[in-house]
């Protein structure tokens, strides 16, 4: 509060530290209280005197008295000033001000030190102290019977928390003073290393474990050549047995051991197209004019092992002549052990390879074939011809349908096939009769084939089918043969039984026959 004051010469005159005098115009001197508050920081010596100037004194001295006491406010305002400046009334505001909002900002910071003391909740029950605070996603309740307030974490973990939170558009709950990227980072790359080292430990742990179980090639060889054992690849094998085939010093024992040993390589494919880059399948071909039965026997044996389904050594057969000589070897008189594997040799030949067909039809192939039939020595050989002729009616077939259903009227092997004119030849050379006549073995086996065979010359044979009255007879003495046998697989259960096909098969014969 402050408050204007005349100042009475003749009286009780009020001073205190540090006043502001004024004049007024008329020359009237008045003094500013500063307030109570002011006043109770002064000290002792600062509080205001109180001056009394006694009533009585002539205006003459008066005077003096005034002058006196100016000089004497004088002298308090300087002292109180260098004393007490900072809480001098008349200071700089804008310094106080400044002052009072460091304080502020300082009581603040003191009170945020307060309110963010985290307290670290566990899964078991604890009491919240007043001023701490508990990190996002705790469980706070309030004790009824004591009135405080108690806190836990939530039974699901803090990714949990953290993903509900994402979901909902919350940022996550990461603490940033426990783990830095960088932390993360280095501890990925020591996890990393741990790892590759257990892998590593692991790997050379297996290495140990086969090294025991195994011993290095190279130790293997030493004990070899001191042994004289010598380890051969495949080719290094074949290499050898041809030559101990082809050379003239070997006897017949070695060579038809050399030729059976050879065998058991060229089955698999790889081997016999390598038997193809050192000559040794032309060393074979030629093995098949030997004097020696045994010598062409196991030749032709080597040869369809070598045959089967490798296109690139059938073309190598053909150019080499290996048809004519198995067409010549069915046709003159050998061993049946030996024609037996000439037949192998040229089935191999001829399945799946329509230019061996092509060249087997224009050699009198056919005829070979009904020859070798007909012979009284060689039935056991009809069902594997009747076989063959079956598999090439059928692949023909098969080819023509596979050309109709992608639409391509025009492929290479296709072609290939249609220039084979096998069925037109089967009827001229008497097929049709032949293979009704096989009807009649007495093997189970074999008479499947012949129906097999039968039924794809239908189409061919119809006529010369339907005019023969013995292969009428014997259909209908199969039928009730196997009418019974077949009643006999459904009493016990079979039904779908081998017997039960084959009358099916009888049947559908008779039915295209009426």
């Amino acid at each position: 509060m402050r408050i204007w004051l005349p100042l009475q010469p003749p009286g009780i005159v009020g001073v205190v530290s540090a006043p502001r005098l004024r004049w007024k115009a008329e020359g009237d001197p008045r003094i500013l209280l500063l307030g109570k508050d002011w006043f109770q920081k002064c000290t002792t010596a600062e509080k205001p005197a109180l001056i009394m100037a006694p009533q009585h004194l002539p205006s003459t001295r008066v005077a003096p008295l005034g002058l006196l006491l100016g000089l004497l406010v004088t002298s308090c305002f300087t002292f109180c000033l260098s004393c007490r400046n900072s809480d001098f009334a008349l200071t700089n505001t804008e310094k106080n001000i400044h002052k009072e909002s460091e304080t502020k900002e300082a009581r603040e910071e003191e009170l945020d030190t307060e309110v963010l003391e985290v307290f670290q909740p566990t899964h078991e029950w604890q009491t919240l102290q007043p001023g701490q605070a508990v990190p996002a996603g705790s469980h706070v309740r309030m004790n009824l019977q004591t009135g405080a307030r108690e806190v836990k974490l939530q039974q699901e973990d803090k990714f949990q928390t953290n993903m509900k939170g994402f979901k909902k558009g919350k940022r996550l709950d990461i603490n940033t003073n426990t783990y830095t990227s960088q932390d993360l980072k280095d501890a990925l790359a020591k996890f990393k290393e741990g790892a590759e080292t257990e892998n590593s430990k692991d790997e050379q742990a297996r290495q140990a474990t086969v090294k025991q179980l195994f011993r290095p090639i190279e130790e293997l060889k030493k004990e070899f050549d001191e042994l004289n054992v010598v380890l051969e690849t495949d080719m290094q094998i074949m290499v050898r047995l041809i030559n101990k085939f082809n050379s003239s010093s070997s006897s017949l024992e070695e060579k038809v051991a050399a030729l059976f040993d050879l065998e058991y390589y060229v089955h698999q494919m790889d081997n016999a197209q390598d038997l193809l880059s050192f000559g040794g399948l032309q060393v074979v071909i030629n093995g098949l004019n030997s004097t020696e039965p045994l010598v062409k026997e196991y030749a032709a044996f080597v040869l369809g092992a070598a045959f089967s389904s490798n296109p690139k050594v059938q073309v190598e057969a053909i150019e080499g002549g290996a048809l004519q000589k198995l067409l010549v070897l069915l046709a003159t008189e050998q061993p049946l052990s030996a024609k037996k594997k000439v037949l192998f040799a040229l089935c191999s030949l001829l399945r799946h390879f329509p230019y061996a067909q092509q060249q087997f039809l224009k050699l009198g192939g056919l005829q070979v074939l009904r020859s070798l039939v007909q012979e009284k020595s060689a039935k056991v050989l009809a069902v594997r011809v009747v076989t063959l002729l079956y598999d090439l009616v059928t692949e023909k077939m098969f080819a023509e349908e596979e050309a109709e259903l992608t639409q391509d009227s025009s492929p290479e092997k296709l072609q290939q096939y249609r220039q084979v004119q096998l069925l037109p030849g089967l009827r001229e050379q008497g097929w049709c009769e032949i293979t009704a006549q096989l009807l009649a073995l007495p093997e189970h086996d074999a008479r499947e084939k012949v129906l097999q065979t039968l039924g794809a010359l239908l189409a061919t044979c119809r006529d010369r089918y339907r005019q023969d009255l013995q292969l009428s007879r014997t259909l209908g003495s199969l039928q009730a043969e196997y009418q019974a046998l077949a009643s006999l697989e459904l009493q016990e259960g079979e039904d779908e039984g081998y017997f039960r096909e084959l009358l099916a098969s009888i049947n559908s014969l008779l039915k295209e026959l009426r």
